[in-house]
């Protein structure tokens, strides 16, 4: 039991889905998990420990933001023995060749944030996450046809489309081939090269400010379902 998970070291497995939203966490235990139980309640950040094509799988949210996966991701490394985590959450495409309802694949990710300067002292704007864990996700997704964008990332601390122009957000980064954005990977990865853990990051693509495209309630399920099976693939091989 730490400050902000009340589970006992034995319930939580040593792989874990890490979804941003608490009701999604609900949601995959539900629909893809066999003899779950809740493992976690405090703070409505649901945690769950169930079984997957017969080996033991934890989903815990996170919710969102570096700060917010930086607990969350350091107490279950740290205090619950957690080895790997895979994040699987949604994100906005930072490149006009990825489109909405694309599923990337992070290798690494770039972020402008304190985060490492007030943990350890250090400068660390980008970090990559697990070689081997990714290799898990490109080979889950090869057996299971889903075809994946495989690439650099952004972790920004805002949410990008509130900023007033794509060319305006842009400027705030090296000018590289990354591919997406969302706000919490960066924090991870740290996290995870920290304490010596595997982490890696898993993204539906939803928004863009190069396709104005809306999604249907049934598109946007349907699409983080594909997410949703092959970290669930990955997490078993």
């Amino acid at each position: 039991m730490t400050v902000h998970i009340e589970s006992k070291k034995e319930d939580i497995a040593e792989v874990v889905l890490m979804p941003g939203d608490p009701l999604r966490a609900k949601y995959i235990a539900e629909n893809f998990l066999t003899d779950y139980k809740i493992v976690n309640k405090v703070r409505n950040m649901f945690g769950y420990t169930g079984y997957y094509k017969g080996k033991r799988v934890t989903v815990f949210a996170s919710g969102m933001g570096i700060p917010s996966i930086g607990i969350y991701s350091y107490e279950l490394y740290k205090f619950y023995d957690v080895k790997k985590i895979i994040r699987i959450g949604t994100s906005g495409s930072f490149n006009k060749d990825i489109k909405v309802l694309d599923v990337v694949l992070s290798e690494g990710a770039y972020c402008k944030t304190y985060f490492p300067k007030l943990l350890d002292g250090k400068e660390v704007d980008f970090i990559t996450s697990s070689e081997e864990l990714n290799e898990n996700i490109k080979t889950a997704a090869k057996l299971a046809n889903i075809p994946l964008k495989i690439g650099k990332t952004i972790t920004s601390d805002v949410f990008d489309l509130y900023s007033s122009s794509l060319d305006e957000f842009k400027s705030n980064f090296p000018d590289e081939d990354f591919l997406s954005v969302e706000m919490e990977a960066f924090g991870l990865f740290y996290m995870a090269n920290r304490l010596g853990k595997e982490a890696s990051c898993l993204m539906t693509v939803v928004d863009s400010f190069y396709d104005k495209k809306s999604l249907t309630s049934e598109e946007r399920e349907q699409s983080l379902n594909q997410m949703i099976i092959l970290a669930l693939e990955a997490a078993i091989i």
